[in-house]
């Protein structure tokens, strides 16, 4: 037996939300194989384990039916969004699929979850992930330090307000790459945020 090894690997972003088609999953049980063990994540991933050696031949396969595949592990997640129910364009689809490609598989200390809500309705709870991303009308509002398990489970703190479309990316991918480079050991981001307090990444972010 060769060494395994998992991957992430997620339908596009899309308007009524996750959805795999059946041709899809149809396809990830013929490329990986019926030995292959697939897991379904709380961040809208299944992870899927693989022959280390099958990697690049596996992921191409899955992208060429039209999948995404991410690493798997202490890494940011793929972006955790809503069902863009108020329509591609009113929701920020494109908006949402660019911050995506931007912070998904990134190393980071801990896994990261990143979620994104297309109105104020929330429905894919950005309050309750590492950092919460809201579009209020035509800006977004910025939340950070949500913590969704455990006895001390707690809302994300609004960190920025009223941000335009081309301010977005930056200012995520600066709060991602301050966590990479402050944090202490597997510290995890809602303890991180505590420690630094929001005016120390408001600073940050700046």
């Amino acid at each position: 037996m060769g060494e395994k090894m998992n991957i992430a690997v997620a339908p596009p972003l899309q308007v009524g939300g996750t959805l795999f088609t059946p041709e899809q999953l149809s396809a990830i049980g013929t490329i990986v194989g019926p030995d292959a063990k697939i897991e379904m994540t709380p961040f809208k991933q299944m992870y899927v384990q693989i022959p280390v050696e099958r990697r690049d031949a596996i992921q191409a396969a899955l992208e060429q039916a039209g999948l995404e595949v991410y690493p798997a592990g202490f890494v940011s997640k793929s972006l955790i969004a809503c069902n863009f129910c108020k329509g591609a364009e009113d929701a920020g689809l494109e908006t949402a699929r660019k911050l995506n490609r931007a912070i998904a598989g990134i190393d980071t200390p801990t896994p990261l979850k990143i979620g994104y809500a297309g109105c104020a309705l929330g429905t894919s709870e950005p309050l309750f992930k590492d950092i919460g991303v809201v579009k209020m009308r035509d800006t977004f509002d910025i939340y950070v330090g949500g913590e969704p398990k455990g006895i001390k489970v707690a809302a994300a703190q609004l960190l920025l307000s009223g941000l335009q479309e081309q301010q977005l990316v930056p200012a995520i991918t600066r709060i991602i790459d301050f966590y990479r480079a402050e944090a202490k050991g597997k510290e995890k981001f809602s303890k991180f945020v505590n420690l630094m307090t929001l005016m120390k990444l408001q600073e940050i972010v700046a």
